[in-house]
């Protein structure tokens, strides 16, 4: 399942996710930091949701109170908690 997020608070402007059987398959971010996005893209690659979640989820970015792996994080808590057809 494809997930499409807008995140807020951040230099990114769109994430784009890949789910599939509870793993994420890619993530690619729009905007932001490329060298560090690419490389959290990478690491979360094939990792369950709940451990992706739990890994990035609070992390600031400076003196923000989120990041772009913490809305990475968000999206995620969205897609898992959302009715599933």
């Amino acid at each position: 399942m494809k997930l499409e997020y807008r995140p807020r608070g951040v230099c990114s402007q769109r994430i784009e996710i890949d789910v599939e059987d509870g793993r994420v398959q890619d993530v690619k971010f729009t905007g932001g930091c490329s060298g560090n996005l690419q490389g959290i893209s990478r690491l979360v690659k094939g990792m369950p949701v709940e451990e992706v979640i739990s890994r990035v989820e609070g992390i600031r970015c400076g003196f923000k109170p989120t990041s772009c792996p913490d809305q990475l994080a968000q999206a995620l808590k969205q897609f898992r908690d959302a009715p599933q057809d």
